[in-house]
């Protein structure tokens, strides 16, 4: 086998984008220069997760969410709320808040998954507002605009603090969201949703539960979401309802798209490309968010599929 096929297997190989994420989490700690770079790895890592759940919804699915930062939301104030008001242990708060925030999805979405195009990206658009304005309400369990504290995560036994720390715990949170997300991609299940992201009437014709199926992928990445804003949370040390803000929602929406929409490693790229590009442009002070749209268009021109397909589909069109 010539280097030119071993190179377009790789390329076509299910699990490359697990490894090379994971041979990319390795080589981080050893390249940053300090504890601030390795917290903004964290971040990346941990919006990374959240935007894994919308691009099973949206590139797997064919689903649109503007509501996403609300399932962020409630995942992240269940780990703040739990042990707070109820004196429950940080991990197990993590865990129900995925349970919550799966539950409410299961319940909002078997209406709005109803609706399609304008109609839906509205409804869920409602829902994240709808979340966003409890949580500044509702100051007495929340804490308001101000947020509350949120107590320290602990591993069975094992407290975790440090930016290290948290860069591996959420290394690990990304790779298994990651593998499930390509096992998902890869299943009956998977190859269904991508079905009926095709043509709905299609799918439904061939027997695939079109109302089914579209319920499951929202339930799944209201569960991303709610995991990684627990993490978000606890790491923080302190949360607030901008965590489940309509701006964050957009966010979410961006990093899939700009990454590449139904690509797992390209949502990973888009993660970095919005976490880590605005820290670079902090010297522009007032012209930040000018020189950060720009570039933003400047992608969606130039590489209209998203980063890493388009980088993808351009090395096999030229490979012999």
């Amino acid at each position: 086998m010539t280097a030119t096929a071993i190179l377009s297997c790789v390329l076509r190989a299910r699990f490359t984008p697990l490894i090379v994420l994971a041979a990319l989490m390795v080589l981080v700690p050893m390249l940053a220069p300090s504890s601030f770079h390795l917290r903004v790895a964290a971040l990346v890592w941990i919006f990374a997760l959240a935007a894994l759940g919308l691009t099973i919804l949206m590139g797997y699915a064919g689903q649109v969410s503007l509501g996403h930062a609300g399932f962020v939301g409630i995942g992240a104030y269940a780990v703040a709320i739990g042990p707070a008001r109820l004196g429950l242990d940080p991990l197990l708060c993590l865990v129900l808040g995925a349970v919550l925030a799966g539950a409410i999805a299961y319940g909002v979405g078997r209406p709005i998954l109803k609706l399609k195009g304008y109609y839906l990206a509205i409804a869920t658009l409602g829902f994240g507002v709808i979340v966003a304005l409890v949580l500044h309400s509702e100051a007495e369990i929340t804490g308001g605009p101000d947020g509350m504290a949120v107590a320290r995560l602990s591993l069975f036994g094992w407290r975790v603090t440090g930016a290290l720390n948290w860069y591996w715990v959420t290394s690990g949170a990304l790779l298994v969201g990651a593998l499930l997300a390509l096992n998902i991609a890869a299943s009956p299940t998977g190859r269904a949703l991508r079905a009926l992201h095709d043509s709905e009437v299609a799918a439904a014709g061939t027997g695939i539960d079109v109302g089914a199926k579209k319920l499951a992928a929202f339930v799944v990445a209201a569960v991303y979401g709610a995991v990684a804003g627990g993490l978000l949370a606890a790491m923080n040390g302190l949360i607030t309802p901008e965590a489940a803000s309509f701006s964050h929602s957009i966010e979410l929406v961006a990093m899939v798209i700009i990454g590449g929409l139904g690509s797992v490693f390209g949502t990973v790229v888009g993660a970095a490309f919005l976490v880590v590009l605005p820290q670079m442009l902090t010297a522009l002070q007032e012209y930040e968010q000018a020189v950060l749209g720009l570039l933003i268009m400047v992608f969606m021109i130039f590489l209209p599929q998203g980063i890493v397909p388009s980088i993808r589909a351009y090395i096999l069109e030229r490979l012999p």
